[in-house]
């Protein structure tokens, strides 16, 4: 196979239950590089759960997820049962892949350049001069070169999920997962997280993020994924899932999204990304 074809992340078929209760169920979606995926969907239907099996943070039960064409998490035996690979084997196939949380995680204790620079000597054993100079990058890279010093209780709530996505850059990934990274924050600071997250797509970075977000999704998005039930239901670009969605659970759960959001409803002049950015 030709490697240019091979996604950055496919997930075929795959399935996670708790406790007997099934979360994800023949869930299908091939990520390609420079693509943006944003998956929506009602709560509980399967939208973080699916974001973390890609990373591995769950293992999932059933089906084959890949990154950039090597299975994550297990190995398959001859008989055709699976075994769980090695955690080096793991940390080796999800290399690729970093992730950035609602919460942001940030450890107050430590300056915000000591923050970002935790995956690399803690998690890589790069050195601590080469982890900093890296660590000022990746901040520059989200505005925040001049809070390196600062505390995270020094900064709003914005700074610190950009924070985060400088943590997360500084490992140089080729897949960024984001969980819901607008969703703790205040209205008036989502924009600055989401300008960063724009950026990081007109350059090209292979993005998955659930959101709640509506007008976030159509402004960011290459594709939006609509789950149901631990399956997605619906996949296209934000135009065509905001202005002519196919089904009638997609239509009632936008419906009733924008009744409860009125001050926040999607400009559909504005849904453009599919275009104009991937």
């Amino acid at each position: 196979m030709n490697p240019v074809s091979v996604p950055m992340l496919s997930l075929q078929g795959v399935g996670k239950a708790y406790a007997g209760n099934l979360v994800l169920r023949n869930f299908n979606l091939d990520v390609q590089r420079g693509e943006v995926i944003t998956l929506i969907g009602p709560s509980g239907s399967g939208k973080t759960t699916a974001l973390r099996c890609m990373n591995f943070l769950e293992e999932y039960d059933e089906g084959e997820i890949r990154i950039r064409g090597a299975l994550l998490g297990y190995e398959i035996k001859a008989n055709g049962q699976r075994r769980r690979e090695s955690e080096r084997t793991i940390a080796d196939v999800r290399a690729p892949v970093a992730m950035v949380f609602q919460q942001f995680n940030l450890w107050p204790h430590m300056r915000v350049i000591e923050n970002v620079t935790a995956p690399l000597t803690l998690g890589k054993g790069v050195p601590p001069d080469i982890a900093r100079v890296r660590a000022l990058k990746a901040l520059e890279r989200v505005g925040l070169s001049n809070k390196a010093e600062a505390y995270p209780a020094q900064l709003s709530g914005g700074q610190q999920q950009r924070v985060g996505i400088a943590r997360a850059l500084v490992v140089e990934p080729e897949v960024m997962l984001l969980d819901e990274p607008t969703s703790a924050l205040d209205p008036e600071l989502v924009d600055e997280v989401l300008e960063v997250i724009q950026s990081l797509a007109r350059d090209g970075m292979t993005m998955v993020i659930v959101t709640h977000e509506m007008g976030f999704a159509s402004k960011v998005s290459s594709r939006v994924a609509f789950m149901e039930a631990g399956q997605i239901i619906e996949c296209g670009t934000p135009r065509q899932l905001f202005t002519a969605p196919k089904t009638q659970r997609l239509r009632v759960f936008l419906r009733t999204w924008f009744n409860r959001n009125r001050n926040g409803t999607v400009d559909i002049e504005e849904i453009t990304h599919a275009e104009g950015v991937s």
